[in-house]
């Protein structure tokens, strides 16, 4: 357990406690709002597009090599 000295030092750590407390809620709003638009369909629709072009390559590929 930390001792303090003087009021000043406790103010001061409770100061910087309050700001580490304010980042931290401003990144779980960040982590919020992207893990939301994550989830949106088009972010979904997007992904299976890209998976079935890969495929999709890969099969014609696959058939040009036989």
């Amino acid at each position: 357990m930390k001792t303090y000295n003087s009021f000043k030092d406790i103010d001061n750590d409770l100061k910087k406690l309050d700001l580490e407390r304010q980042i931290a809620w401003e990144e779980l709003k960040l982590v919020k709002e992207e893990f939301k638009e994550d989830l949106q369909p088009l972010n979904w629709v997007n992904t299976a597009l890209k998976i079935a072009g890969k495929m999709g390559g890969y099969m014609l590929l696959k058939k040009i090599i036989k």
